[in-house]
């Protein structure tokens, strides 16, 4: 099917409407009806698409998981310095979080309502997310320009505080989504300990 014929759409609607009801009365204070309705259709519309409300938040997590693991993949590949990789990782992935909070924070503090198989999926597209942190931080220290003496607690509280921002970001609040990446940033090059930061 193309991206623009009508069950696709009826997807995206549906996707939508979840988010946002999820972001506000959480997973188990949404019902199907609250969704459907949302989204402009009858109640029994989302389960023409998805098998269940659970499924809906797996596919919402899936999707959101996978995209942020080819966005920190994509930061990496832009640079063979080690210093330059974690600024634009941090940058990105912060930049990311805040403007797309909504979801960010759906896929984020969700994740409690999958079920056993599906939260496996979903940790285990995490786990590649930290590795990607991990091998920056690694080769960082193992060419002297990053001092932190625990290379691993360090890419888990990076990753730990740019998955926040989706917690605490608004649209209206003090800051734009660059002037928080640019500030994360700086945060995350000081945290690894390195000896210079580039603009």
């Amino acid at each position: 099917m193309s991206a623009s014929t009508p069950a696709t759409d009826a997807r995206t609607r549906l996707a939508r409407a979840a988010l946002d009801a999820f972001a506000v009365r959480g997973f188990h204070g949404t019902t199907t009806r609250d969704i459907s309705t949302a989204a402009g259709m009858s109640p029994a519309a989302l389960y023409v698409h998805h098998r269940s409300k659970e499924d809906l938040l797996f596919e919402l997590a899936r999707v959101g998981h996978e995209r942020v693991l080819d966005l920190v993949r994509a930061s990496v590949a832009t640079s063979e310095d080690p210093v330059e990789q974690l600024a634009r990782l941090v940058e990105d992935f912060v930049r990311d979080h805040a403007v797309v909070h909504t979801g960010a924070r759906v896929i984020n503090y969700e994740l409690a309502a999958l079920s056993e198989e599906h939260l496996a999926a979903i940790r285990a597209i995490r786990h590649d997310i930290d590795l990607v942190v991990r091998g920056v931080v690694d080769r960082g220290v193992a060419a002297g320009v990053f001092t932190t003496p625990d290379p691993r607690m360090t890419s888990l509280a990076l990753l730990s505080l740019g998955i926040d921002v989706g917690r605490w970001f608004r649209d209206e609040g003090r800051w734009t989504p660059d002037e928080v990446a640019a500030h994360y940033r700086f945060l995350a090059l000081r945290m690894v300990g390195a000896e210079r930061s580039r603009g």
